[in-house]
């Protein structure tokens, strides 16, 4: 799935991208909120400033990902890989971590 095709999907209100292989898409700014994303592959991303409010993110590699004041707000990251992620200035308030991955997080 190509970025292109991730966007124009979210904009005629699918969710459910379960398993896309993203690394090292640009979805910088991009709007994502309650989007499913579980096992999915966005590492090394850049989703800095992407609102991925309420998003479900489960079991996602979001390693090395730029999440650089990205809405993160009541995501659930429960076992994300966020390995060297960038979480500098993120909103993570309710986001769910249980058993994510956090090594290495720039914060």
């Amino acid at each position: 799935m190509t970025v292109q095709e991730l966007l124009a999907a979210y904009a005629r209100g699918e969710r459910n991208f379960r398993g896309a292989d993203l690394f090292k898409a640009n979805l910088s700014g991009a709007n994502l909120s309650a989007a499913e994303f579980i096992g999915a592959n966005l590492g090394d991303a850049n989703l800095s400033g992407a609102d991925l409010g309420g998003a479900v993110l489960e079991f996602t590699d979001l390693s090395g990902a730029n999440l650089r004041g990205a809405n993160l707000c009541r995501a659930n990251l429960e076992g994300a890989n966020l390995r060297r992620a960038d979480i500098r200035g993120a909103n993570l308030r309710d986001a769910n971590l249980s058993y994510a991955n956090l090594y290495g997080v720039i914060k």
